[in-house]
């Protein structure tokens, strides 16, 4: 079946995030929507893709809709052997009924297994420029952000865990859990079997428990493959509470559907006390149907996105080869959220940000979003979109 990726749907005045939210001012204040200086603006920002969901997805959820009644939703196990086959079929990882806990999102997964798995004043270790909610949900239980960054340098061809300075803060007595990003959010990394296993002995020789978001697992670029972080071996599944939802590979965040999965029945009834504390305990409606159409239905479509994000990066590459040579950008290999280079450009990356805003209309994440220090200099660009549009904000950048 052919998929039409290359839809312009307009998204403003649906209440969307992505198009309708307001827009930060580069003179200060905020831009809002409506207005004639907010109509003409690209936004490549938010991790939300521009495409219709699967069509089996929108017959699902459609069918649902049609019975009119929208109340509490009891979790069948159509559900849970939609996940159990899908995990076992796409990725060799082979999981369990009773070690599937549902929720409303990755975000609230995330507070889940920090609740449950740390004390308020201890460490919560991460690789830094890291997704930026993690410093909030960290922040949020009550425990301190410690960032290992990662190295970026001339000589290595992406980003790569500094593994000294990666055990030495595992050895912290107060590091309790290390929050990875599989793949990584914002550099694009996809990180390998071996370095996974890596990451997991260092954690076991220090008692570091692993918490791996890997909400983008399914959007991995030609040449790379996504390795579930529990699947690496035994002792990876024991030391692990995986994250995960069909949310950003499916684009359904909305639907607000999400599962945490762990071996560890101890953590798992700590994770499930956790989440009723949190209240983040019931599921809509439209959520379960639309991730088992996902699951069960969906895979050739998710297939032609990933080939039809790897050419909208390969244009972008081409592009920038030719128009842009002040940026830098960093290889893609999972996710669809480009981390570009703009230090040569003499300025930080929130003046950058704030110069495509002003000057180009274009909307795109300022790198210091996702660490202080380690995100200064770059920028985070999304491609989720139809080709036409990447390449008039590309445009539009360029004349800047």
């Amino acid at each position: 079946m052919k998929y039409n990726f290359d839809e312009l749907v307009e998204r403003r005045g649906t209440g969307c995030v992505k198009w309708d939210a307001e827009a930060p001012r580069p003179a200060g204040g905020w831009l809002l929507p409506g207005g004639k200086e907010y109509s003409d603006i690209i936004p490549l920002w938010v991790a939300d893709m521009d495409f219709k969901a699967a069509p089996a997805i929108q017959e699902a959820v459609r069918r649902r809709a049609e019975h009119g009644v929208f109340g509490y939703t009891v979790v069948g196990n159509d559900y849970y052997d939609a996940i159990i086959s899908w995990f076992e079929r796409r990725h060799s990882w082979i999981i369990r009924r009773e070690e599937i806990l549902y929720t409303t999102g990755v975000v609230p997964a995330m507070s889940v297994a920090i609740k449950a798995l740390t004390m308020p004043g201890e460490k919560v270790l991460i690789l830094s420029p890291d997704y930026n909610c993690f410093f909030t949900s960290i922040r949020n239980n009550g425990c301190e952000v410690l960032e290992s960054a990662l190295k970026d340098e001339s000589l290595i061809s992406h980003f790569e865990v500094d593994w000294q300075d990666f055990e030495a803060k595992c050895a912290d007595e107060k590091t309790t859990v290390f929050l990875l990003c599989n793949p990584h959010n914002p550099t694009g990394r996809v990180w390998t079997k071996e370095e996974l296993e890596r990451m997991n002995d260092i954690c076991l020789k220090y008692g570091v428990k692993v918490v791996s978001d890997e909400i983008h697992c399914e959007l991995v670029m030609l040449g790379h493959r996504f390795q579930p972080f529990a699947a690496v071996s035994e002792a990876c599944r024991q030391n692990s509470v995986i994250l995960n939802s069909p949310s950003k590979s499916f684009n359904i965040a909305g639907l607000q559907t999400a599962n945490i999965i762990c071996a560890q029945p101890e953590w798992r009834r700590r994770l499930d006390r956790a989440i009723n504390i949190n209240e983040v305990c019931d599921l809509n409606p439209f959520g379960p149907v639309a991730l088992i159409a996902a699951y069960n239905e969906s895979e050739e479509w998710i297939d032609a996105l990933n080939a039809y994000l790897w050419d909208n990066y390969r244009a972008l590459c081409d592009f920038v080869a030719k128009h842009l040579p002040q940026w830098r950008v960093c290889p893609l290999e999972g996710t669809y959220l480009v981390w570009v280079d703009v230090t040569t450009t003499g300025l930080t990356a929130q003046q950058y940000a704030d110069r495509l805003m002003d000057k180009a209309r274009v909307w795109v994440n300022p790198g210091t979003m996702y660490g202080p220090q380690s995100g200064e200099g770059y920028i985070r660009l999304n491609i989720a979109c139809p080709q036409s549009r990447l390449m008039e904000a590309l445009e539009r950048i360029a004349r800047t």
